[in-house]
């Protein structure tokens, strides 16, 4: 059974940082592209960062310099580090897997970012 489960989220102030990582079990991990997508509210979900299973990532222009998504493949699990968070953060934040034509999903973890 193909299970992504996040953990990390919670509450920080502007200026902080926090760690998310997903648990991958059920799939070839090591084969899949993985993501990070988030969704705030009223807005569609929008892909964040990205790391091929050759280890190249790409980020959105509104986090790059501030995330950093990495992957270890024996552990199966990919994190996402990140620092000076700000307001417009806020969202649930989904762990994706994605190879050809597979694509699965987390249930998410809320991030907020508030004083």
């Amino acid at each position: 059974q193909v299970q992504l489960v996040e953990s990390g989220g919670g509450l920080v102030q502007p200026g902080g940082s926090l760690r998310l990582s997903c648990a991958a079990s059920g799939f070839a991990f090591s084969s899949f592209g993985m993501n990070w997508y988030r969704q705030a509210p009223g807005k569609e979900r929008e892909l964040v960062a990205g790391i091929y299973n050759s280890g190249d990532t790409n980020y959105s222009d509104s986090v790059k310099g501030r995330f950093t998504i990495s992957r270890d493949n024996a552990k199966k699990r990919v994190y996402l580090q990140m620092n000076s968070l700000k307001p417009e953060d806020t969202a649930v934040y989904y762990c994706n897997a994605r190879f050809l034509n597979n694509a699965y999903w987390g249930q998410g973890t809320q991030v907020t970012v508030s004083s």
